[in-house]
């Protein structure tokens, strides 16, 4: 009799495995979506932590970044870029200070000019002779 209640238990669990295997349906568990949903509310929990921890180490390195830049006169990239920005835009005559690759292309002598203005140059210090044989 007891052989007989573990073949039958046993064939149970054989069908039900089977069944699963062969693409059946699973035993639904009622609490399943309850439980995947809490589980994704934990996540979503857990990430507006890690988000706000983040901007809140960002802060504090950017007021050691301030005071550094207080302390040493040093200007933020963003500023130096609207700085450099806005040189570019200024007109090309006026201002003998401002940097050199702040003058925009177009401005001022092109290069072929200034190797043409040297040999001119060069050319009026030789005799006329030479000076006849190189304009040649």
């Amino acid at each position: 009799m007891v052989t007989l209640t573990v073949l039958k238990q046993s064939y149970g669990r054989a069908t039900k495995d089977m069944g699963k295997m062969l693409g059946g349906e699973e035993e639904k568990d009622p609490d399943a979506a309850k439980k995947e949903e809490e589980r994704q509310e934990a996540l979503r929990q857990q990430e507006e932590e890690r988000k706000a921890k983040h901007a809140r180490m960002e802060a504090e390195r950017e007021k050691v970044r301030q005071t550094i830049r207080d302390k040493y006169g040093l200007k933020k990239k963003e500023e130096k870029e609207a700085e450099e920005k806005a040189a570019m835009e200024q007109a090309c005559e006026g201002s003998l200070t401002r940097p050199k690759k702040a003058i925009p292309r177009g401005c001022g002598d092109d290069e072929e000019e200034d190797e043409e203005s040297i040999l001119d140059t060069v050319l009026k210090f030789l005799p006329g002779p030479l000076q006849d044989m190189f304009k040649k």
